[in-house]
């Protein structure tokens, strides 16, 4: 009886850390304020992930924890920061080509992929409440973007974001099945290393070099992109793999876009329409169903790991 609360409670910190997780990287979207300055995108995301590794490694140090690892990690934990810097790096890319709105609404294919990769290659069974909280999520984004005779799409556009979704999708599931036993900040850690790294090879390499924001309004999105959609989200993410499952925490980026509506609305004054407000409904009952569902499955059998 006690092992079953604890499993409960571990279900119910999964699926919260999923909500948490998907609500601060939908508002990735704030750092394309920074390309009004001339900013490119490996620039932006070099500070992105470059601050939020100083900041984990501060907390690491506090923690007194240890940065050893041995092959098998030191090999997931590549894996994970290539396919994270991947991911980042061809999302930011589409902002310059298409609206960030369309753009996240085409990243949503994410929890499509992760469903189609976990049935096909490792056999999970697709339930109804899957299905039925894809179907919902999907009309809901739809909602919150639709727009009559929209704009035709950037085609290089929208295979970045494709890209984007498909190393997001397999991120997901490599944190999953992995069972990296280690805290989340120590696997971000090294996650983030590859990030800022990266995109610091990438900006030398296309001869933009260092660019450093020049107004305090651009290191305020440069920290909050360093503190919300990065280190918040990504430690979260670890947990919400970890004891929900691949596909549920995949499922939950439905309140990614949510996200940036309400910024819209309460932040920029957006108008709040009936079209907006029936997909909010959609999408959280789709997050709705799938929670329920995750927390009545089998008890999880991962090693837990302080955050």
């Amino acid at each position: 009886m006690k092992s079953q609360n604890k499993d409960k409670n571990l279900k119910l910190f999964g699926t919260l850390c999923g909500i948490g997780a998907a609500v601060c990287y939908g508002t990735n979207p704030l750092g394309a304020r920074l390309y009004e300055e001339g900013m490119t995108p490996s620039n932006v995301l070099f500070w992105r992930f470059g601050l939020a590794w100083v900041f984990i490694a501060v907390v690491m140090l506090i923690r007194k924890e240890k940065l050893s690892v041995n092959k098998h990690e030191f090999a997931v934990l590549s894996a994970l920061g290539l396919l994270f810097l991947a991911s980042s790096f061809t999302l930011y890319a589409s902002f310059k080509l298409m609206d960030v709105g369309v753009a996240s609404t085409l990243l949503f294919v994410y929890p499509v992929l992760t469903a189609a990769i976990m049935a096909i290659f490792f056999k999970e069974k697709i339930t109804w409440s899957t299905v039925v909280s894809i179907i919902l999520s999907f009309i809901g984004v739809l909602l919150l973007y639709w727009t009559p005779g929209g704009d035709r799409l950037s085609a290089a556009g929208v295979v970045l974001v494709l890209v984007s979704a498909l190393t997001y999708a397999i991120y997901i599931i490599v944190m999953n099945r992995a069972q990296l036993a280690m805290s989340s900040f120590k696997i971000n850690f090294y996650v983030l290393i590859y990030c800022a790294l990266g995109n610091l090879a990438l900006s030398f390499a296309t001869g933009q070099g260092i660019q450093i924001p020049a107004h305090a309004s651009s290191w305020f999105y440069v920290v909050w992109l360093a503190v919300v959609p990065a280190i918040l989200a990504l430690v979260m993410m670890v947990y919400a793999a970890k004891y929900i499952g691949s596909t549920p925490t995949a499922i939950m980026g439905a309140l990614e876009p949510l996200t940036a509506v309400l910024i819209g609305i309460f932040l920029f004054g957006e108008v709040f329409t009936l079209r907006l407000a029936f997909g909010i409904i959609l999408i959280f009952s789709s997050v709705f169903i799938i929670a329920i569902y995750s927390n009545k499955k089998k008890s999880p059998t991962e090693k837990q790991t302080a955050l």
